[in-house]
C-alpha cells in the first residue's frame, strides 16, 4: 500500500527486475517465427476496475479448420480473424508457481477478454532466470480469486464495488510481516515489524513524551 500512496525504492531486485523488463516495456511490436509480439500493451476493465500494461501479448495466427467442430474450437479464441491472444508475464528468479504471479497474469487476460471479445483460456509466466515459460490456465477458480483481489484492491483504494468513491477513506491497514518482507525494496519505509506490534508500540511512543 506504500506504492499506492506515492512511495517509491530501489534495491537489487528491483534494478534487476528493470533490466529483465527493459525490452519488453518498450511499446512496440515485432514478429518472430509468425507470431506476432505486442510489447507494453496498455490494458484495462470497466468491471473490474483494473488497468494496466502486459509485457508482452502473443498474437498466433489461425490454424486452418479441419471440420466445423474445430472450426468452432478455434473461432473461441480469435480476435475478428486476426489470432488468438496470449499474454505473457515476465518474472525475475526460476521457474516456480505463485499464486500472486498467476492473479496478475489471470487479470491480464480478463482485460483483454472485456477489451477484445474473446475468451482467453491460458497464458504464461517468463522467469528470467531459469528462461523457462511456465504454463498457466485461466480456470473458474483463479478467475474468481483475480476478482476478489480486485475488489480488495477497490476497497483500499476508498472505491466501493460499483466504484463510486465512498464520502470518506478508511485508514490503510497495518503491514503484515512475511520473511519475504526484508528483500522488498519498501521494507526501511514500510516497518511490517513496528506496524505489526499495534498497540504496544503505541504505548511506548506515548511514554516518549509523558513527563
Amino acid at each position: 500500500m506504500k506504492v499506492v500512496e506515492g512511495w517509491r525504492s530501489a534495491n537489487q531486485h528491483t534494478e534487476r527486475g528493470d533490466i529483465v523488463h527493459e525490452h519488453s516495456d518498450l511499446a512496440g511490436y515485432e514478429v518472430a517465427k509468425g507470431i506476432t509480439l505486442l510489447r507494453a500493451l496498455p490494458v484495462f476493465s470497466e468491471r473490474l476496475g483494473l488497468n494496466g500494461k502486459c509485457d508482452i501479448v502473443e498474437v498466433r495466427p489461425l490454424t486452418p479448420a479441419l471440420s466445423p467442430a474445430d472450426g468452432e474450437r478455434v473461432s473461441a479464441g480469435r480476435v475478428r480473424g486476426i489470432g488468438t491472444l496470449f499474454p505473457v508475464e515476465f518474472k525475475l528468479g526460476k521457474r516456480r508457481q505463485w499464486v500472486n504471479d498467476d492473479a496478475q497474469l489471470c487479470a491480464q487476460a480478463m482485460c483483454l477478454e472485456e477489451m477484445f471479445g474473446t475468451p482467453i483460456p491460458r497464458g504464461a509466466v517468463f522467469h528470467a532466470d531459469s528462461k523457462r515459460r511456465r504454463e498457466v490456465e485461466f480456470t473458474a477458480e483463479l478467475r474468481a480469486r483475480t476478482e476478489a483481489a480486485g475488489r480488495g484492491l477497490q476497497a483500499l483504494l476508498g472505491l466501493s464495488e460499483s466504484s463510486d468513491l465512498k464520502s470518506e477513506i478508511a485508514p490503510l491497514p497495518g503491514a503484515v510481516f512475511k520473511p519475504a518482507c526484508e528483500e522488498c525494496s519498501l521494507f526501511d519505509i514500510c516497518l511490517p515489524k513496528v506496524t505489526e506490534a499495534g498497540n504496544r508500540v503505541e504505548r511506548q511512543a506515548r511514554q516518549l513524551f509523558e513527563i
